[in-house]
């Protein structure tokens, strides 16, 4: 038994929680986690309501991959103190990244509820609300970031978003316009904006927009699908296959660029290329479910 396993069996075996505690921020500071999380266990258990013990134990917890015993350890560091906002913003992020939407929408209703001048809490908030499906609730809270922060791009596009998906479209492309203006580098306005002009069928006047939110960001897939879409429509078949491939290089596992190239080959009138994308379109859809299909939620037991 090595120096280091033996010291851990004494600490355990003493129950003082200094001792603990510091011997477990201790170790989680040196990133062993693994020695921490028993450390800091047995900590929390002494002393029930300490606030850092339980945090701290949360933070071993999900550094070991223990996501869900992570989040009912900082669920309690919560309850012990309501206002903490740097544990808020973590379990809301936390909250979703574990599909528990209902949860992360709560938390961030009740962080801006506490802080409504943070514009962060404001757009952590808008997404969790959309993730648990809560579109209205969402609107909401971008209208009122729209209104508090009138210069920040990235409100601007929130509520653009929001507006669209009620019809609104005139005031959203307004407010994408504007985005666009107060952060030339933002590429989500520029994609959602031509996304817009796709469905008028303006697909000419959407291309600038696609090829800027591309120079943002070379890896945007969906604005590399869109923009081979629009080629699509003009007819510019060659432009449109360079696209494609792009995003197939990029994001080999997604059906939706090979389903694309299916439909350009057939136009093309390459039948036997077009049916093999479309089979290996439909092959990839059902091993990879979750990139076409909204996630669902679950809630936290």
């Amino acid at each position: 038994m090595g120096e280091g396993s033996f010291a851990l069996i004494l600490l355990l075996a003493a129950p003082d929680f200094a001792s603990l505690f510091n011997a477990g921020l201790e170790r989680y500071s040196a990133r062993r986690f693994e020695e921490a999380a028993p450390l800091l266990r047995q900590a929390a258990q002494i002393r029930p309501q300490d606030f850092n013990a339980r945090y701290l134990l949360g933070a071993a917890l999900a550094q070991l991959g223990r996501n869900d015993e992570a989040l009912r350890e900082w669920r309690t560091a919560q309850r012990i103190q309501p206002d903490h906002r740097k544990l808020l913003q973590l379990l809301i992020v936390e909250y979703s990244k574990g599909r528990y939407f209902q949860e992360s929408a709560a938390v961030a209703k009740q962080a801006l509820s506490r802080e409504p001048g943070d514009a962060d809490l404001h757009y952590l908030a808008i997404k969790a609300l959309q993730d648990a499906g809560d579109y209205d609730a969402a609107r909401e809270v971008a209208r009122r970031a729209a209104e508090k922060f009138p210069e920040s791009a990235r409100a601007n596009f929130e509520y653009g978003f929001h507006l669209q998906k009620i019809g609104d479209v005139a005031r959203s492309l307004e407010l994408l316009r504007k985005a666009m203006r107060l952060d030339p580098s933002y590429e989500e306005p520029f994609f959602f904006y031509a996304g817009l002009l796709v469905k008028q069928g303006a697909y000419e006047e959407a291309l600038p927009h696609l090829r800027t939110a591309l120079r943002n960001r070379p890896d945007y897939v969906p604005a590399r699908v869109l923009l081979a879409r629009a080629l699509m429509q003009l007819e510019r078949w060659e432009e449109a296959q360079q696209e494609v491939r792009e995003a197939i290089r990029l994001s080999p596992e997604h059906p939706q660029p090979h389903l694309l190239l299916s439909q350009i080959f057939f136009r093309l009138g390459e039948e036997g290329k077009a049916r093999e994308e479309k089979e290996l379109s439909l092959k990839l859809r059902r091993a990879n479910p979750t990139l076409l299909e909204a996630v669902q939620g679950r809630p936290l037991q």
